[in-house]
């Protein structure tokens, strides 16, 4: 099996596979793992010849899998879902994550892990500032931002939210998704540029622009080293932050992503695990996917990594760990960003950075949002009258 989890979590990783091997005498995984980068030199021409590995993770894009279907590199899943002991049960995923993962009406993956984001916030911060809750809705969310930042207009020397733009877990899809606002619709055209949308991206853009929340232009290691620093009262991130924020001695709390008018949303984040389609040991393989994703397993892999479980119906075992149990409960109404779309990368990094790169400094977001909308609607292939 290869993976591209070189970071602190491998370790995780590598408990489960040794917890499988102990259990299954009779199937033995190996698992490597290479940098991404190298991961995505290798795999496609390796899986394409039959000539790759059994498993693997092919990107932390969860996009990746078209390229591999297209390719015809890969094994569909379906013959081996249901709700067996032995079987993947698919019924179990977060249903944005089963989608992702199903082309074509077939099943092609498994989440090799899943997070969700919450909403970090330094209690001092917030205790100074005569704050005693974190917020709770949207509009709490940008009244405790504005208070949270102190200093000169335009240089505050605390800033209420670290928000990134580029290079990072995306945030900004979170502030729209609050307000029923979206990057596509359901029919894979630009949703952009419509009314939600503009109304969500003009109330932040101004936030940033105007109130000075938080600074423009961070990278997502920018945004957690000015939270890390004690420079910026509250952040959005995933569970992999937690460590690191707690070892720079912020008194750290941990809260649900605040309720705007259309509900409770959160960004989701998963890792694609599937199966050559040439495989010489398909039944052994799909036995250990089935495994990987069982209660016993996910429960495993959610205490020994700080990850929620990658299923929907966990969520009390992960009660003994707070933190955890934040992103566990998310996992229900957690959204992929551009979830199914083969062209996502290319939305992302050539017109929705850009994009956003632009409202945040002031640029009119009526006009940037039919600009954006008209890209992304030549990269998907809509047509709209």
């Amino acid at each position: 099996m290869l993976t591209g989890f070189t970071g602190p979590d491998e370790p995780s990783y590598q408990t489960l596979v040794k917890e499988f091997n102990d259990t299954h005498p009779d199937i033995q995984v190996t698992m490597t793992v290479e940098p991404w980068a190298t991961v995505g030199q290798k795999l496609p021409a390796s899986w394409a010849t039959g000539q790759g590995p059994d498993l693997a993770t092919p990107s932390s894009d969860p996009g990746s899998i078209f390229s591999y279907i297209k390719t015809n590199s890969v094994l569909p899943l379906d013959p081996a879902v249901g709700s067996g002991a032995d079987q993947i049960d698919s019924a179990a995923f977060p249903p944005s994550v089963k989608a992702a993962f199903t082309v074509g009406g077939k099943l092609y993956a498994v989440p090799a892990n899943m997070a969700t984001l919450a909403l970090y916030y330094n209690k001092d911060m917030f205790a100074a500032a005569g704050i005693s809750t974190p917020p709770t809705t949207e509009d709490d969310l940008i009244a405790d931002a504005k208070k949270l930042t102190i200093g000169a207009a335009g240089k505050p020397s605390q800033y209420g939210i670290s928000l990134a733009d580029n290079n990072t877990i995306q945030m900004w899809p979170v502030l729209q998704w609050m307000s029923g606002g979206d990057i596509l619709d359901s029919n894979n055209c630009a949703a952009v540029n419509s009314a939600a949308s503009v109304s969500a991206l003009t109330t932040w853009s101004q936030l940033v622009a105007k109130d000075h929340i938080s600074p423009v232009g961070q990278a997502g290691a920018d945004a957690d080293t000015l939270f890390a620093s004690k420079k910026a009262a509250m952040e959005i991130n995933g569970p992999w932050a937690a460590a690191g924020f707690k070892s720079a001695g912020i008194n750290l709390g941990i809260a649900q992503v605040p309720v705007g008018s259309a509900g409770p949303v959160t960004l989701a984040s998963t890792v694609p695990l599937m199966i050559e389609r040439t495989t010489k040991h398909p039944a052994q393989a799909k036995t250990f996917l089935a495994w990987y994703t069982s209660k016993t397993a996910q429960e495993k892999f959610s205490q020994v990594s700080g990850f929620p479980p990658a299923r929907t119906d966990l969520g009390n075992s992960t009660a003994g760990d707070p933190a955890v149990s934040v992103f566990a409960q998310a996992l229900p109404h957690a959204k992929l960003y551009l979830a199914g779309q083969s062209v996502a990368s290319q939305i992302d990094s050539d017109v929705y950075v850009p994009f956003i790169q632009k409202i945040e400094r002031g640029a009119g977001v009526q006009s940037a949002a039919d600009d954006a909308a008209k890209q992304i609607n030549k990269l998907t292939g809509c047509k709209q009258n």
